[in-house]
């Protein structure tokens, strides 16, 4: 019984088509009646594929004792092994495997991957003489040994690959389940975080107590932002981006300015200065351009300096909205610049903070989705100022 260990290659050789052709072609050149591939191991000759028509007995999966066999020595040392009468033979009249298999005629050609491993013979036998003396015997079946030996590599090739592809199929399925987690098994909780922090608030008076709930509030808010931007990421990995729900917005300013006093209230000791002058009739996703600004704030607030305000623009300009968001302090290292909306790259160029640096890519894939650019210029003299422009009214094609 053929080992499982053994059952690939058959499998691999069985999965050439041009195999059978190449049998039968063997045959026909040689004027032999029995040809086959062998996987040739250390231990192990195992058939492959065979054509017979002399009824040797050999079928795919089928073993014979390695050392009884020529194919052992050609594993060796490599080369063609060719005698077309062995009883004549002053070498082979004296072999062991001619005597113990009756055979006359033989021809096996070494099979070799691209990467140098031995992986068996093309070989063909009669119990009756046959004439092998001809060049273009050998050299017709060492190519056809070398398109075994591509096709192998070719299969393996795609068997990588294939591999691959189910892997990537597996690892779709956990991210599907990973954001369902964040969308529910996280969120929920969450939200009872936040809930129990605000009717905490209303039953007691301490100030040491309120001081706590406020710090649970806060910390809970940073995380529900932390659980929102690495969902984000899942959604727009998974494929088509972020998604956005655009819509006429006649207060967008408005929501603006609930965004602005939001990150106020959690940091306190920033000063904001801020021009809100949007016009009505502005189509977006309220919620999403509302999420990209809350992002640059953060970033600024993270990375800018604590003894300058920041300052926040909003303003039509040639049926575009722009959006700006400004901040003093060091400027962004040149080598971070062409990671700068890319996810995960803080710890890349050396720079350290809050969060996972997810906050510029969410906004710059919430702009893309807009149709629009978020763009940043960063200086000692002007600061860090980020620059996010879509257009103000729905665009048709």
């Amino acid at each position: 019984m053929t080992s499982p260990e053994f059952s690939q290659d058959i499998n691999a050789v069985q999965a050439i088509e041009a195999v059978p052709v190449i049998l039968s072609m063997v045959k026909h050149y040689t004027g032999m009646r029995f040809a086959a591939v062998a996987r040739v191991t250390e231990k192990n000759w195992v058939t492959c594929a065979v054509d017979d028509s002399i009824e040797f007995g050999l079928k795919p999966g089928d073993e014979l004792v390695l050392e009884s066999t020529i194919c052992h020595e050609i594993r060796q040392h490599r080369k063609p092994v060719i005698f077309g009468h062995a009883s004549e033979h002053p070498v082979f009249s004296l072999h062991h495997t001619p005597r113990t298999y009756g055979l006359e005629s033989y021809i096996s050609i070494p099979i070799v991957k691209a990467n140098g491993e031995f992986f068996g013979t093309l070989c063909a036998i009669d119990s009756v003489p046959a004439h092998l003396d001809e060049p273009s015997i050998a050299q017709t079946l060492t190519l056809f040994a070398q398109l075994i030996a591509m096709s192998l590599d070719t299969h393996n090739t795609l068997h990588s690959t294939q591999v691959a592809l189910a892997s990537a199929h597996e690892q779709g399925r956990l991210r599907e389940q990973f954001v369902a987690v964040l969308g529910h098994d996280l969120r929920t909780p969450l939200s009872a975080v936040r809930m129990s922090a605000d009717l905490l608030e209303t039953k007691t008076t301490d100030k040491r107590s309120l001081k706590l709930v406020s710090a649970i509030r806060n910390s809970a808010i940073r995380m529900g932002v932390l659980i929102e931007n690495v969902l984000d990421l899942a959604r727009g990995r998974m494929g088509g981006g972020i998604p956005i729900k655009r819509q006429l917005v006649d207060d967008l300013g408005h929501t603006l300015g609930l965004t602005l006093n939001e990150v106020q209230s959690s940091h306190p000791h920033v000063t904001f200065i801020h021009s809100l002058e949007l016009p009505s009739g502005v189509y977006c996703d309220p919620l999403r351009i509302s999420q990209m600004l809350s992002n640059l704030l953060g970033n600024a607030v993270t990375h800018g300096s604590t003894t300058t305000p920041v300052t926040v623009e909003a303003h039509a300009l040639n049926d575009e909205i722009v959006i700006s968001v400004t901040n003093q302090g060091p400027p962004i290292p040149a080598q971070l610049m062409p990671l700068l909306f890319e996810p995960f790259t803080r710890s890349e160029a050396g720079q350290h903070g809050e969060g996972l640096g997810l906050g510029l890519y969410i906004a710059s894939q919430i702009v893309t989705a807009h149709n629009g650019t978020l763009n940043v210029v960063s200086t000692p003299e002007a600061g860090t100022c980020f620059v996010a422009r879509f257009p103000a009214k729905l665009q048709w094609a």
